[in-house]
């Protein structure tokens, strides 16, 4: 057994651990899978970080987020220990680099998005290398009780068997018991190796005050006017809010940045640096921002708008006060953004129908044959529904017994030379050089790219795909070709019996409306909270089944005295006066037979689907007419409109 506390001292620098931290790290060095639910802030990372240093083998980390990879690399490296990550953004050059240190064992942490393991060529790489541990980052994007479930995540028990890797640990900061129950019987992890520290932290300040939205600005500039200016985060909804927020603070004299997706990947990273280098205190910001932020003197966190869910409310607020000190947590709370949060679950259901076409799609192509092939993008504009939900479907299919992943392929690889073709050969023996030239014989050549035709090769040399694949990835690691691989195609096997069953169609519908159900229960739990007479830090503590969370903690807003009541929306105009035919004429015209009533409002809230970006809805007459009313309103007054 290695000495933990050494090791800790060792690498890190610390004299002891914090709460929770060596039972974790010892459940591992004594060969156990575990689970470590900790408060965002609590040091979770270091729980893989440091048995990663004596693990024999390779630490896989899955990390849904490529900011979250980028921060704990560069903290690795501070340590001296060796890790690296594989990501899009990387050069040909850097990422054959890192598969080479994989390779040789010079990387001990390799750190991954869920998605990289849809890749036949990294999973044909992985599976030639031995892993000590599989790290599951953010772990309860695998339970669909959970606030960002991830339909990739579910395939990870299985990747854990086909990798033959011995032991899993999960992190989080933000699950339910039901969530850690789900979560852990997918990997095998015993109750007794679940770490759970207590979540309330009390120098947290929890505020929450109703205000109507017209004076939130004004609030908000006057409440950091009470404050030194410190280091702080404004978190919003919407892009245009945090650019509108930001410029006003600004204006008032503040020195604040706005960050959100809709910018570039090098602004953001610009912005994110200033902010925590101190050169500028305030960002306003939506929730892209935050992930893997690790700065330990936030102040405040002010949520302008109302969070998402309340998980995310405890993730956000968790990002304060990581020192210690007091910190303020204020939420502006009123009604006028709930249409936005309800319209975004509501935006992710698939129709019926679309459920439908897919089932039809998997039957047409399975009268020959048990295999169904697919590209994800492909099947998501014939079938209308986004390809998260898409992917969620095919995850409940599979939950049903009606497919199994089987493999997945890229359909295309193309390749150039970075040398002439008798420099290459000369690096090989006869052998080799014979089916090297065989995948470039059969390849079709452009000015000077070729493209692989792995089933020509296949007539002359069978069963030769994977070799093939193996050899062109190898020749791309050694610099020799540079290779790119497309159109990802998932193969499935299918079982036509349960294929075939009765109201399978609608069984798996009424699996998307339970979870939409559930989503919006989440927002209306959230309202709840903000407007209840409880303290809020035991309500959250409790919620997240903190074992010591008994007492009210006497400082938050509710504590003190102060209850919030909600404002409500301001009054839109009655629906019933405006004119349906006018309004959805030319949305009817372009959709033909697709106007459903679903359709049409999803079309008039302004909420997107693959046949409004095929047929440019968004340019047409009436789109986002809506934005501002509830779904399910709009949805009630076009479905009386057409049922006329």
């Amino acid at each position: 057994m290695h000495n933990a506390h050494a090791l800790l001292k060792q690498y890190f620098g610390f004299n002891a651990f914090r709460e929770g931290q060596e039972q974790v790290v010892s459940n591992i060095l004594n060969g156990l899978s575990a689970a470590a639910i900790f408060p965002t802030g609590s040091g979770k990372s270091l729980c893989y970080q440091l048995p990663a240093t004596v693990l024999p083998h390779l630490t896989l980390v899955v990390s849904p987020l490529l900011a979250l990879m980028q921060d704990q690399l560069a903290f690795l490296k501070t340590r001296g220990i060796s890790a690296a990550s594989i990501d899009s953004t990387q050069t040909p050059e850097e990422a054959a680099s890192v598969l080479d240190g994989v390779s040789n064992g010079s990387i001990k942490v390799l750190m991954i998005s869920v998605e990289r393991l849809n890749n036949e060529r990294f999973r044909r790489f992985i599976g030639g290398i031995e892993i000590s541990l599989l790290v599951v980052d953010e772990a309860h994007c695998i339970s669909e009780w959970g606030h960002n479930f991830r339909p990739d995540y579910l395939k990870l028990p299985s990747y854990q068997r086909e990798l033959n890797i011995s032991q899993v640990l999960l992190l989080t900061a933000t699950a339910t018991s039901k969530v850690i129950a789900d979560m852990s019987s997918k990997f095998a992890i015993d109750d007794n190796s679940i770490t759970l520290t207590g979540f309330y932290r009390p120098n947290l300040h929890l505020n929450a005050i109703g205000i109507e939205e017209a004076s939130k600005q004004r609030y908000l500039t006057e409440w950091l006017q009470t404050r030194k200016l410190v280091s702080g985060i404004i978190y919003v909804t919407l892009q245009k809010s945090a650019e509108s927020v930001a410029s006003q603070l600004q204006r008032a004299g503040y020195s604040v940045m706005a960050y959100h997706a809709g910018m570039d990947s090098e602004q953001r990273k610009a912005i994110q640096t200033k902010f925590m280098s101190g050169e500028v205190p305030i960002i306003v910001a939506t929730i892209a921002f935050g992930m893997g932020i690790d700065k330990s003197d936030i102040r405040f966190v002010v949520h302008y708008d109302l969070p998402k869910s309340i998980e995310n409310y405890a993730q956000e607020i968790g990002r304060a006060g990581r020192d210690g000190s007091d910190s303020e947590c204020l939420v502006l709370a009123n009604k006028d953004n709930l249409n936005v949060l309800e319209n975004f679950v509501y935006g992710d259901t698939p129709e019926l129908s679309a459920i439908c076409t897919v089932i039809e799609q998997i039957k047409e192509q399975t009268q020959q044959s048990d295999q169904w092939e697919l590209m994800l993008n492909q099947l998501s504009s014939t079938s209308n529904i986004r390809p998260l939900s898409l992917k969620t479907l095919l995850v409940y299919l599979e939950m049903q017994g009606v497919i199994k992943a089987k493999y997945s392929y890229f359909a295309e690889y193309k390749y150039k030379l970075q040398t002439t073709l008798a420099t290459l050969m000369s690096k090989f023996d006869p052998e080799r050089q014979q089916f090297i030239n065989a995948i470039i014989d059969t390849s079709a050549k452009a000015k000077i790219w070729y493209s692989a035709d792995l089933k020509q090769l296949e007539t002359f040399i069978p069963n030769s795909r994977g070799r093939a694949i193996k050899a062109l990835d190898y020749l791309d690691q050694k610099q020799l070709i540079e290779l790119q691989s497309k159109q990802l195609t998932q193969v499935y096997d299918v079982y036509q019996d349960k294929l075939q069953g009765q109201g399978l169609a609608e069984s798996l519908f009424n699996q998307f409306t339970t979870k939409e159900r559930s989503e919006i229960d989440r927002i209306n739990f959230l309202v709840n909270f903000f407007g209840s007479s409880h303290c809020l830090s035991l309500q959250l503590a409790q919620y997240f089944s903190d074992p010591h969370a008994v007492a009210a903690c006497g400082s938050c807003s509710v504590c003190l005295g102060h209850l919030t009541q909600l404002p409500e929306p301001k009054q839109l105009q009655e629906l019933d006066t405006y004119d349906f035919d006018v309004i959805s004429a030319d949305a009817i015209s372009k959709l033909k037979t697709n106007d459903s009533a679903v359709l049409l409002t999803r079309f008039l809230c302004g909420l997107t689907t693959p046949i409004f970006t095929k047929l440019k809805m968004r340019q047409t007459y009436g789109f986002a007419k809506f934005e501002h009313y509830r779904f399910k309103d709009v949805f009630n007054w076009v479905n009386k409109h057409k049922e006329k």
